[in-house]
């Protein structure tokens, strides 16, 4: 499982374990599945798309500006805003 924590400056929105997180970036949306490699990307406004466990629909949360970081320890994301 993935390490997800979606963070906006006033809070933590979101800190779960997922099977997969679809994330807006800047240069495309990108999918992070458990052991991708590191990087970090600037992020556009559009929507975090969630998967809890394979073949399941989607979490939708819609966000605004940031970054992204993907590490050993999972993915981050550190949005101007969100939801």
């Amino acid at each position: 499982m993935l390490h997800f924590e979606l963070v906006t400056p006033e809070r933590l929105i979101r800190s779960d374990e997922v099977h997969m997180v679809t994330v807006p970036g800047t240069d495309g949306d990108f999918a992070v599945l458990e052991g991708h490699a590191p990087f970090m990307s600037t992020i556009r406004d559009g929507d975090v798309l969630v998967q809890k466990a394979p073949g399941a629909a989607p979490e939708t949360i819609a966000i605004r500006g940031g970054f992204a970081e993907v590490n050993a320890k999972g993915l981050t994301v550190l949005a101007e805003h969100a939801g």
